[in-house]
């Protein structure tokens, strides 16, 4: 084959491939330039006054299949919140339990309602059942909150949302933090992906004024927002879907930094595997469903917002788009140059900042959160999560129009005193 693009090469134009090669690259450093200039945005926090008299009355709303092992606790750390008990209640939805999910929450003093389907088993159809029961009852509240039977969830998290709410916010996701940062490499690598988005995403992009997205835990969203729009999230991705739903149609979500969630992470790197190519494969539908409207809508808005978040779908094309070129680029190493790198022309110290950038915003992030040393052991390994998903992506491109949901079992059951005590 050497020999053949040897023999070959004299007679073909110079760079044959640049035509796809050059806008290849283009893209990549264009991708490459908005992540990281908006990763830096996550530095600084806006200071604001918050409004601490609680008003707003809250549904809390918790998804559970099977989770009788850590339901309990969840229950009672919400029973347990800083918050007027007559101004929220706590609903479980015992989705297709074949265990105790049901009488353990109901015996926390949670209330249960019970739903069996043959096929519609995703969390997605479980909540938009309980919505449905939620908007029939006598009893009206001003918003709903949404957490996993694996959470625990800081004393003040509806305060937080109170104030989000006063504020005029509509839609808005809590910072989704640790349970369980430090029981395996799995779950402290896990963990440490999920400080960083909080920051360098979702923080970074609340602080130049574009839309978080919902992380299926820890969200808040107002009745008549859920009334007005419907729910009608019921892909693999449902909390993305929604959000993208909703920035079309010009309504952003907000992030809550101090609204903190406490979500169990994998402790195998099989489940952490699954969870992530389930997350692949939802991602991949709600691009291929909402871009093209987005884009539409983005444009006729004149909303950069509704833009961003198109580029926050495309995230894994971009990934598998730059896994090709560095294959490529390893590649031409064994042949004679076939396509121009635009690299070269580019500042070196672009490129240094660039290289060096990736490798200090996580560091900063681990004494921003004031991450235990054994985190920083995690980080050591972090590259191998980070790599990890390069297979993940592929697989859930081949599989995106699959839509069977899978499980991922809890068994991590901890009070809220011993994850205060813990997980900093």
């Amino acid at each position: 084959m050497t020999e053949f693009i040897q023999t070959v090469s004299p007679y073909l134009p110079a760079h044959i491939f640049d035509i796809v090669m050059v806008p290849l690259q283009i893209i990549i450093l264009l991708f490459t330039l908005y992540f990281f200039c908006i990763g830096f945005c996550c530095l600084w926090r806006r200071k604001e006054k918050k409004i601490l008299t609680p008003e707003k009355t809250f549904a809390v709303v918790v998804a559970a299949h099977n989770e009788a092992a850590v339901i309990g606790q969840l229950i009672e750390n919400l029973n347990r919140l800083d918050y007027p008990a007559e101004l929220y209640d706590i609903y479980v939805i015992a989705d297709n339990c074949t265990d105790d999910t049901a009488e353990i929450a109901e015996q926390a003093g949670a209330i249960v309602c019970v739903r069996t389907h043959p096929t519609k088993k995703s969390k997605g159809f479980a909540l938009e059942w309980m919505f449905e029961r939620l908007f029939e009852m006598d009893k009206e509240y001003d918003a709903i909150a949404i957490f996993d039977a694996d959470n625990l969830v800081h004393p003040n998290f509806l305060k937080e949302m109170n104030h989000r709410l006063l504020k005029g916010d509509k839609v808005i996701q809590g910072y989704l933090d640790a349970k369980n940062p430090y029981d395996t490499w799995v779950a402290g690598t896990f963990a440490i992906a999920f400080w960083v988005i909080d920051h360098i995403s979702h923080l970074a992009k609340t602080n130049i004024g574009l839309s978080a997205c919902l992380g299926g835990t820890g969200m808040c969203i107002t009745t008549d927002v859920l009334k007005r729009h419907g729910w009608r999230a019921t892909c693999l991705t449902e909390d993305m879907e929604f959000t993208m739903k909703l920035l079309a149609e010009g309504i952003k979500t907000t992030w809550a930094h101090d609204a903190v969630v406490y979500d169990e992470k994998p402790l195998t790197f099989k489940q952490a595997w699954n969870q992530r190519r389930r997350w692949a494969q939802g991602q991949f539908d709600v691009a291929h469903r909402f871009i093209p409207t987005m884009i539409r809508e983005g444009w006729k808005r004149r909303d950069i917002r509704i833009w961003d978040g198109c580029i926050y779908l495309l995230q894994p094309h971009f990934l598998m788009i730059s896994t090709f070129f560095i294959i490529i680029s390893y590649v031409q190493l064994a042949f004679p140059p076939f396509y121009t790198s635009i690299y070269k022309f580019l500042p070196s110290q672009l490129m240094t900042a660039i290289m060096i950038g990736q490798y200090v915003l996580p560091m900063i992030i681990l004494i921003k959160v004031r991450a235990k040393l054994k985190a920083w052991f995690y980080l050591l390994l972090y590259p191998v999560f980070i790599y990890s998903w390069i297979p993940i992506i592929f697989l859930g491109f081949i599989h995106r129009n699959e839509h069977e949901w899978s499980h991922t079992k809890h068994t991590r059951a901890m009070s809220m005193d011993e994850v205060m005590s813990d997980v900093k």
